[in-house]
């Protein structure tokens, strides 16, 4: 996401970049580029106007021309501003309610349906939240049943009325159901709805009367642009949402919404979605948006996916196998697959300051690790153990039965056996050990 805006605006800087002298009028130019590279982006008119005008009298302000290094202060100007364009700080989501109640809108086709399953698995996981999905969508034919099997896919209740064509008594219905069952967060799906349909826009505002919930969120396909800002501000003015979920900033969405929705009107992003997958789904932090949208990676976001899928206790054990040299092939295979569980890898590299812009035309194939994984689960369990066992009848048998060829199976053993003493090195701290070791398996 944001590769043409981020592009873009590193042209633009470059503006400032080994020129002899600095003055206003190369700070203007720069921002004259910046201001084109935001339109670009499908970024509201008012909105790019603005903040080039605040970063110049800011630039000026911090005299970015007697500054040492006048790109790295302007890029940090921006940096900031882009942040407070986008809200600063990242949102909180009122949890508050017995049960906690969250009432999602948005246009058809928004991805309100798969967000709130999204949601529902990300609170449940994280917070320990016991969640009911309600399904208030009579008119879509699929729409219960997609619920149903999300449902079922997060084991999570799915609470529907079939037989009934009135959303209002479904959702109170649902509410109630709850209170009976000891469930603390309920997630009202909602038919997809165009602002000037005044029949469906009552109806939602119907609901939201009739179950005050603690948040109101507005789902907004992202690829939309700035037709998403106005739809946001129309639903905004008849529902008073709490804040918005950006869908899709995995596709090829030129970031508009992102930086202009904000501003237009006045509520915040809360959630972004990232994916297909079900755990796709992120808090929206502007200050880290910011960095990637400049570059600059998003490091803080890559650890916490981290955290998520290593235990503190696996860790600690994980940690003194390495240290006694008994990482073995299972080990391994678990590493792979707490990795595919991370998401998109092209997206994890993205997040390492420098290393998305060198891979932005690499295409990274999320079934790299498929040919790996068919030679380790070729292999006996004692041989996974035992890695040291593997000789040349038995790497015969193991490519045979992963559908790959001996040569395959040789380079997974020797890469294994350099990770394996890394590892160590590092576990051990033994600096130099370790890189003289990382510079022979360059070579390798």
């Amino acid at each position: 996401m944001f590769d043409s805006l981020s592009e873009k605006l590193e042209r633009s800087f470059k503006i400032l970049k080994g020129q002899g002298r600095i003055t206003e009028i190369n700070v203007a130019e720069t921002l004259k580029d910046v201001r084109r590279a935001l339109l670009d982006a499908d970024v509201n008119y008012k909105v790019a106007k603005t903040f080039t005008d605040t970063v110049k009298k800011k630039a000026i302000g911090q005299n970015v021309i007697n500054a040492l290094e006048p790109k790295q202060l302007m890029i940090k100007i921006v940096h900031d501003e882009l942040a407070t364009l986008m809200g600063s700080e990242a949102a909180k989501v009122n949890l508050s309610g017995n049960p906690t109640v969250i009432l999602m809108s948005g246009l058809q086709g928004s991805g309100k349906t798969t967000f709130s399953g999204k949601l529902a698995k990300k609170f449940k996981s994280e917070q320990g939240k016991r969640p009911l999905l309600v399904a208030c969508d009579v008119y879509r034919p699929a729409a219960i049943e997609q619920l149903k099997v999300l449902g079922s896919q997060i084991e999570v209740p799915v609470y529907t009325e079939p037989e009934s064509k009135n959303p209002v008594e479904i959702a109170q219905n649902a509410i109630k159901y709850a209170k009976l069952n000891n469930l603390d967060l309920v997630i009202v799906d909602t038919a997809g709805r165009l602002a000037v349909d005044e029949a469906m826009m009552d109806e939602i505002e119907a609901i939201k009367k009739a179950i005050r919930p603690q948040e109101t969120l507005f789902v907004v396909d992202s690829m939309t642009g700035q037709d998403a800002v106005n739809t946001a501000r129309e639903f905004n003015e008849r529902l008073d949402f709490d804040g918005v979920v950006l869908t899709k900033l995995d596709g090829d969405t030129r970031g508009g919404a992102a930086l202009s929705i904000r501003t237009v009107v006045t509520k915040p992003i809360k959630f972004i979605g990232t994916g297909e997958k079900l755990d796709a789904i992120d808090l929206f932090h502007p200050s880290r948006m910011a960095d990637r949208i400049l570059g600059m990676g998003d490091v803080v976001s890559l650890v916490e996916k981290i955290q998520q899928q290593y235990d503190e206790e696996e860790v600690k054990k994980l940690e003194a196998k390495i240290k006694k040299n008994k990482f073995d092939f299972n080990d391994f295979l678990n590493q792979i697959q707490q990795i595919q569980k991370m998401g998109n890898l092209k997206d994890l590299a993205s997040m390492i300051p420098g290393v998305g812009k060198a891979i932005k035309d690499v295409e990274i194939d999320n079934n790299a690790f498929k040919g790996v994984t068919a030679i380790i689960q070729s292999m006996t369990p004692y041989e996974r153990e035992n890695p040291e066992i593997i000789n040349g009848s038995r790497r015969k048998r193991i490519a045979k039965g992963s559908g790959t060829n001996i040569a395959e199976v040789n380079r997974l053993l020797t890469q294994f056996e350099q990770t394996r003493k890394m590892m160590k090195m590092a576990t051990t701290k033994n600096p130099i050990k370790l890189a003289k070791m990382m510079r022979q398996a360059r070579k390798g």
